[in-house]
């Protein structure tokens, strides 16, 4: 049986980063840690975390290094690759999955979900093609079944190997789990936030109120909350696998049919505050429903593209996700948040894992902490 080695990606903050920025790296150094104790224990024979500063690398070059006998993997081990806020809920029976899919026999990969990967664990190394510059991780399970020929198998139906520690909200989201934020020095009052996860889980719990969920969500996660909210929920579901419809992990260039150009991200509620202006988000959303949650990267994929590059900066990203309007830079972005947080309904901002795996957090009432808390 080949050896199998784990690699946790761990990104350093720019010197620059803001506070909140800072706050989450060093979270994820606690989870990083967490999983290297976690997958010797599940049976690894190397495991290590690689961190460095943040460069212009793509996903692809980096894994193609890691395949390299200079970084200690080699081309002939079972590698398992994953990010350091990666699947913070994992059990020791999802760590020894994935253990054992690089050990395998056969040219096959797993993951936690083949449309948004946060972790692939890849059998028989030596027999992948040369990896192209795919530009994250979540392109890598496509690239692997589309083009490398592998039998790609996923998870997807845990959805505690689909939360993801993205940024501070995520915390937070964790914190309602154990009754407190990580670490005592939290660069923020997180009052408001908490106030509005608790008036939105107030109003799934009414029969009377109706509750409206935006973005990337999956029929998953909508069929969860229909078993487990009193009201109504209006889904608006968009942008489903933004991040893993690279074009080079695809095996051909699909086309938008009535133009003959690759389709550019796009959204319902993005083109209303195309017309509106992003101060109307408070009176659209409450036009629909009594409380709304909203995964904003759609929006800004709608506004700017896919690649996160052109976005506002991560610290304006996480500001918003706390509703934090004052620490906001970018213009568009901040009038965004401050209509959300003044909305005569409770809205809340955030990405993937918000309208994801983060709901039964919001809706579900509190659980037993997390172990790397």
């Amino acid at each position: 049986m080949p050896p199998v080695v784990v690699r946790i990606l761990h990104p350093e903050p720019d010197p620059t980063s803001g506070p909140l920025t800072r706050w989450v790296a060093d979270a994820r150094v606690g989870v990083a840690e967490h999983h290297r104790r976690g997958f010797l224990a599940a049976g690894a024979d190397d495991v290590a975390v690689m961190a460095g500063p943040p460069d212009d690398q793509s996903f692809g070059a980096r894994l193609r290094d890691l395949l390299g006998a200079d970084r200690g993997v080699g081309r002939t081990a079972g590698l398992v690759v994953l990010g350091s806020g990666s699947i913070p809920l994992a059990t020791v029976t999802d760590r020894r999955a994935f253990v054992a899919a690089a050990a395998g026999d056969g040219r096959e990969a797993l993951t936690n979900n083949r449309y948004s990967a946060d972790i692939v664990a890849i059998s028989r190394t030596n027999s992948l093609p040369t990896i192209p510059d795919l530009p994250g991780d979540n392109a890598l399970p496509r690239w692997l079944e589309e083009v490398a020929g592998y039998r790609v198998n996923d998870l997807r139906g845990l959805w505690r190997l689909a939360f993801d520690i993205d940024g501070p909200l995520d915390l937070v989201l964790l914190g309602r789990r154990s009754g407190s934020i990580r670490g005592a020095g939290a660069p923020f009052d997180p009052s408001l936030v908490r106030e509005r996860l608790t008036a939105v889980r107030a109003v799934a719990a009414d029969r009377r109120s109706e509750l409206l969920l935006t973005g990337r969500t999956s029929a998953g996660t909508l069929a969860w909350l229909e078993r487990h909210t009193a009201g109504r929920v209006r889904a608006w579901v968009e942008e489903r696998g933004l991040r893993a419809a690279s074009r080079i992990a695809q095996s051909d260039d699909r086309t938008d049919r009535g133009t003959g150009r690759p389709r550019a991200p796009a959204s319902i509620l993005g083109a209303l505050l195309d017309r509106d202006g992003p101060a109307a988000l408070g009176e659209h959303l409450a036009r629909f429903a009594d409380a709304a949650i909203v995964d904003t990267r759609v929006l800004l994929a709608h506004r700017l593209g896919a690649d996160a590059a052109a976005w506002p900066v991560a610290e304006d990203r996480f500001a918003s996700d706390l509703l934090l309007t004052e620490r906001v830079t970018d213009p568009w972005l901040r009038e965004l948040t401050a209509s959300a947080a003044d909305a005569p309904i409770p809205v809340l901002l955030g990405g993937h894992t918000l309208v994801g795996p983060g709901i039964r957090l919001v809706v579900g009432g509190p659980r037993p902490g997390a172990p790397w808390t």
